[in-house]
């Protein structure tokens, strides 16, 4: 499909007066598990529901290229295990990207097995910067006890954890802000970043940031022409936007939409919520976070 340039994406954060965005959402992964991920979107399998032509179907070297050009100064490698014993090995894959990559923020990511805790643990350790959970792919209990000590260790890190667990494009046996309300009431100190602000369930997980001082929102794919067709956000909540300004990310599920990356942001501003807040959105909540 044919889509956008970086111009009106420059044109978007010039026009902010930043130096650049950072994007907290983004997909690179072994070639052939994103092989098999495209495959998926592709067939519009039953987790996506309806088509999704994805707008940047390039090699790894392009996409980068695509990225850069947009001027995302820092973004992530948002990798995620669908069986046991996958998360081992994407993270020993991420950390290799990582290091030939030097503008991508480490990624982790773990699953509820046996040696969870270690392997998390051995990340943290070797520099680790953000982990990806990915509860409806995964079709596991964010509660899940094999996974205690793994939230504990993070919450004791103040790592960031960008986790899927809203009930959109499709809902999962475990997504929902009820899982995800019965972690935080055990590890109430957790970083989590909440992944396309729980979509379709953007009020509950909205409540569960003000009652949480460590939840964070990823705007990722929400508010866009796409998702409003299926998924409208409450135009009565734009006001919590406001207030909660200070723990929303842009994030943009780079390269796997299907549309521009220039909409993303665009969709962003026909919120009105000001220039600040778009600073602070596109760049400087996602910089005091990770230190960007």
């Amino acid at each position: 499909m044919a889509v956008d340039g970086g111009a009106r994406v420059e044109a978007f954060w010039r026009g902010l007066g930043l130096p650049g965005l950072i994007d907290v959402h983004t997909h690179f992964m072994p070639e052939r598990v994103l092989t098999k991920v495209w495959a998926y979107f592709d067939a519009a399998g039953p987790l996506v529901g309806r088509a999704w032509p994805i707008a940047y179907r390039h090699e790894e070297d392009e996409r980068l290229a695509v990225l850069r050009g947009f001027g995302v100064r820092a973004f992530t490698s948002m990798v995620y295990p669908h069986k046991p014993g996958m998360a081992q090995w994407l993270n020993s894959w991420a950390a290799d990207f990582a290091a030939r990559t030097p503008d991508c923020l480490r990624t982790a990511t773990f699953f509820p097995e046996a040696g969870a805790e270690e392997y998390v643990r051995a990340e943290l350790g070797d520099g680790a910067r953000v982990f990806k959970a990915h509860v409806q792919v995964g079709a596991y209990d964010p509660g899940d006890a094999r996974l205690d000590g793994v939230w504990g260790a993070l919450a004791e890190a103040g790592m960031p954890v960008v986790v899927h667990c809203g009930s959109g494009p499709a809902p999962g046996k475990y997504t929902g802000p009820e899982p995800i309300g019965r972690l935080l009431a055990r590890h109430p100190r957790l970083r989590l970043v909440v992944a396309h602000m729980g979509m379709p369930e953007y009020t509950d997980f909205l409540d569960l940031a003000e009652r949480y001082e460590g939840v964070l929102l990823d705007t990722t794919m929400a508010f866009t022409d796409f998702a409003e067709r299926a998924a409208p956000f409450p135009r009565t909540e734009r006001g919590r936007l406001a207030d909660l300004g200070d723990r929303i990310l842009f994030g943009s599920d780079f390269p796997n939409i299907p549309y521009g990356y220039a909409h993303a942001l665009e969709a962003l501003a026909r919120l009105e919520l000001g220039d600040d807040w778009l600073r602070g959105v596109c760049y400087g909540n996602a910089g005091r976070l990770f230190g960007a």
